[in-house]
């Protein structure tokens, strides 16, 4: 970020030292330059002004670090990261999706903050960014932001039905749902393929999408515990006119809701806005609660994404580079980074940082019970052709859930493998 005055100053005292020598006859030793360190964030993680505010502080409380930041696109990102840890010239700090980790972890180019946990606060940080940074016992990922599904509904369709507060339980919930689906109006648009949602009612059961047995890992959809999971959804499902063969993405939801006879989606919160945008009607109806859980006392467990911090093994700087990490995913920054883009803070402790915001004060409640993708680092093969996706439509169209759930964990092994 003072990439050019740096400069400006590196030639000011390049021309100094020239002419001393000239004039003396010898060479004179430079002034000290600060160290730079090389940081890889990601578009639209944080605003350029947030950014800047950040920068500008870190390089006052260090003033013999210089941080020169390099916005990164998602897209075709890990393919880049790859290559950056495996050279010896890797950026200083990276950005990565936290479900990345494991992929990255593998090839032994990430650096093991394990012994900062501590220092870190790490007994505060929210699991679903946590837990995927984590590698048997090395702490490969420090936790930076997350984001997770709600319930966004309609205020004025609950009014009408007598519905007074949000349920807090998936019994409550499934009775709400029930009540307000008659007539036009679509208890809850959910499409059959939402497989985050569906992971979600997995891990209340007690199951998940795979699982690691010694060095190998399995898919597990067809465990008691998912398939009672995936009997929710399907109840669940069956009370709204979403499309059994499609996910949340086609048609958009937030265009299906905003026609104003649904009466709920899951989604992050940033669906809110987008609603309002495309019906202004209905600005001032829209209200949020986290995904109902088994009991009133613990929310639903809800997919976490959002992002990591890293430091490659051939990072230039790496006492530098954890200055710099410290800094953002410490509590100042993180509590200004909340309230900045409505994201989900770290720790589970700065949740009430978001109390006017209630959409993402409902995604903080959510996060608490927040998972991650299992952590292999093969995870990418599943979702590039997702079995899990065919798994659901095909239980909702009537087949038999024991029999496509053994097909669906069987894909999944077979691309965990590398098959």
């Amino acid at each position: 970020m003072r990439k050019n005055r740096f400069a400006a100053i590196v030639l000011a005292a390049g021309l100094a030292a020239s002419l001393a020598a000239c004039s003396s006859g010898t060479s004179e030793d430079s002034p000290d330059e600060a160290t730079t360190i090389d940081v890889w964030l990601m578009r639209d993680s944080v605003t350029d002004a947030f950014l800047d505010e950040f920068v500008a502080d870190f390089e006052t409380d260090n003033p013999d670090t210089d941080v020169n930041v390099q916005i990164q696109e998602w897209d075709g990102i890990g393919q880049r990261v790859v290559s950056a840890i495996a050279s010896n010239d890797a950026p200083d700090v990276i950005e990565v999706g936290n479900t990345q980790v494991a992929q990255y972890a593998a090839s032994g180019g990430l650096t093991d903050l394990g012994d900062k946990v501590s220092e870190l606060g790490g007994a505060d940080w929210i699991p679903g960014l946590a837990e995927p940074g984590r590698i048997d016992d090395a702490q490969y990922g420090i936790p930076y932001y997350a984001a997770n599904r709600v319930v966004v509904y309609n205020t004025e369709l609950f009014e009408a039905a007598g519905i007074t507060e949000p349920p807090t339980t998936r019994d409550a919930w499934i009775a709400a749902t029930t009540t307000l689906n008659s007539g036009e109006v679509q208890g809850i648009y959910l499409p059959g393929q939402n497989w985050y949602a569906l992971a979600g009612f997995v891990w209340d059961e007690g199951g998940d999408l795979a699982v690691q047995d010694g060095d190998t890992w399995k898919g597990a959809l067809d465990t008691p515990e998912a398939l009672a999971g995936m009997d929710f959804y399907a109840q669940l499902q069956a009370l709204g006119k979403g499309p059994k063969d499609s996910d949340e993405a086609n048609p958009p939801q937030v265009d299906v809701f905003s026609a104003g006879d649904v009466a709920q989606i899951i989604a992050t919160p940033g669906a809110g806005r987008q609603i309002v945008e495309a019906n202004p009607e209905l600005e001032d109806k829209i209200g949020y609660f986290p995904v109902p859980g088994k009991t009133a006392d613990e929310p639903g467990a809800v997919f976490t994404g959002g992002s990591n911090l890293v430091i490659p093994v051939t990072a230039s700087h790496p006492d530098e580079a954890y200055t710099f990490v410290a800094a953002l995913a410490g509590e100042e920054w993180q509590e200004r980074l909340a309230v900045e883009m409505s994201y989900v803070p770290n720790k589970t402790t700065l949740a009430d940082v978001l109390a006017d915001d209630p959409g993402a004060a409902a995604m903080a409640i959510g996060a608490h019970n927040g998972h991650a993708t299992p952590n292999s680092p093969e995870w990418a093969a599943v979702e590039a052709n997702n079995p899990i996706k065919n798994y659901m439509t095909q239980v909702l169209t009537g087949a038999d859930p024991k029999e496509a759930a053994t097909t669906a964990s069987e894909s999944i092994t077979s691309a965990l493998s590398g098959g």
